[in-house]
């Protein structure tokens, strides 16, 4: 355990890795090869064998709600709220610790994004900060399941019951969660799923909307899909007369189409390998106190897309740099997601923008939208806190986990010799950043 670090010369620890991922069964590749064979590589709607199966088995997982495949978990966010009804000058809230793509939809609808805030540990929406940003203008919250962690819909529908607020989920990265035994997706009027081969349910380039309202879902399929759709059996009659192809194109080829019934027969076993290798980890790295795994609720099933840890800067002495370059060397990638909160993104300041423009921010502009000088201490302390680890082990592995755990303990136990080491050639990078986690933990503890 007290070996040197592999970053100061000593012998890597070595991991060993997740298995491939994703992987497809050998009917699911057989049949995207005999569409090819055959030049199918087009489907406009449920004229095609390929898409009736793959909706219908994503309508059968989420329990008979509504499911429009497409061609990207960002194109399922802008169809929902599209088949929402949504336009310019409408406040959409969200969080602003998130990939670009939850928010990039909300201003390709012309709707103006209103940040809440988040819980500093799990990166999720806070609940408790949502009320103090819906103004008479808000429609929406759209809450995002990040890295496969459910978050609070309890609440978070509760509020919106309150201020007559729609729910959109973002469940990019949490196919197969649940609350309560019920799936994320679920929770919400349109729920936005991912499928490119990185994600949970991973094709290649896919993902697929749910609903529970059949209106929204021909609304959407409507703006976003072939007009060939129209001549399916269950199309509103009463919206043929506007059936025309002024629409995006968001729809999904046959080809990928094809492998959804099969990832989806076998995502839950996935998903169960993910969480049992979880639960062999966390006790085996319970007693270091440089990186912290966050505790759930009952009743709370992560999927675990990515391992969320904390790293504890104080403790520590060193930049989390330095962290995870030292556990780069053993063998263990790691490191931050979110560089800075979205309401720092330079596109949105279009008060100072000097690059080149996108129409949207003329919305902004607009509307008045003035994200300068926002302050949302939750993300602050977790951007600054921010530990994340790949996590495609599928099968549960008693070694590999060992493994990982060994990592950690490795450069827990020479952290006098990574301070030393960083001292001698980071020394005024380190002290701005131990000053800036310190200066957001110590603005969210007088904003609680």
């Amino acid at each position: 355990m007290h070996r040197s670090l592999a970053l100061l010369g000593g012998t890597p620890t070595g991991i060993l890795p997740a298995p491939q991922h994703p992987t497809f069964t050998p009917d699911a590749i057989q049949s995207a090869a005999a569409l090819l064979e055959r030049g199918e590589t087009v489907g406009l709607g449920r004229t095609h064998s390929s898409i009736v199966n793959a909706e219908e088995a994503l309508s059968r997982y989420h329990g008979g709600r509504h499911a429009l495949a497409l061609g990207s978990g960002t194109a399922a966010i802008q169809a929902g709220l599209m088949g929402l009804g949504f336009g310019p000058g409408d406040e959409i809230i969200c969080p602003p610790y998130t990939w670009g793509g939850t928010v990039s939809p909300i201003l390709a609808c012309g709707c103006i994004p209103a940040f809440s805030d988040i819980d500093p540990i799990t990166g999720n929406m806070d609940p408790a900060s949502i009320e103090a940003v819906i103004t008479p203008r808000t429609k929406a919250i759209m809450v995002v399941h990040l890295y496969g962690q459910p978050a609070d819909m309890v609440a978070i529908n509760a509020i919106a019951a309150k201020h007559k607020l729609k729910v959109i989920e973002d469940a990019s990265q949490a196919h197969g969660a649940r609350i309560n035994g019920t799936v994320v997706g679920n929770f919400s009027d349109v729920s936005a799923f991912s499928c490119m081969g990185w994600k949970l349910l991973g094709l290649a380039e896919a993902g697929y909307l749910t609903t529970s309202d059949e209106d929204v879902f021909w609304r959407a399929a409507m703006t976003c899909q072939h007009y060939g759709r129209a001549g399916e059996p269950d199309f509103p009659k009463h919206y043929e007369q506007y059936v025309d192809s002024l629409v995006v194109t968001f729809r999904l080829s046959p080809v990928i189409a094809t492998l959804f019934p099969s990832q989806l027969e076998k995502l839950d076993r996935e998903i169960a390998g993910r969480r049992a290798n979880v639960d062999i980890l966390r006790p085996m790295i319970a007693d270091c106190k440089l990186a912290t795994l966050p505790d759930y609720a009952p009743g709370i099933e992560p999927s675990f897309h990515i391992v969320n840890l904390n790293f504890n800067i104080e403790e520590a002495g060193i930049s989390r740099e330095t962290y995870c370059k030292a556990l780069a060397a053993e063998g263990l990638e790691i490191g931050p997601y979110v560089p800075t909160p979205i309401y720092k993104w330079k596109r949105l300041l279009w008060q100072d923008y000097d690059g080149p423009e996108i129409w949207w921010q003329r919305i902004l502009r607009d509307y008045g939208a003035d994200y300068r000088g926002i302050e949302r201490p939750g993300t602050e302390v977790k951007i600054a806190r921010d530990l994340l680890i790949g996590w495609n082990y599928t099968v549960a592995n008693t070694v590999a986990m060992e493994r990982i755990a060994a990592c950690f303990h490795k450069v827990e136990a020479n952290i006098d010799a990574l301070r030393d080491w960083e001292r001698g050639i980071e020394a005024d990078a380190t002290i701005a950043a131990v000053k800036a986690a310190r200066r957001a933990v110590a603005l969210h503890k007088e904003h609680q």
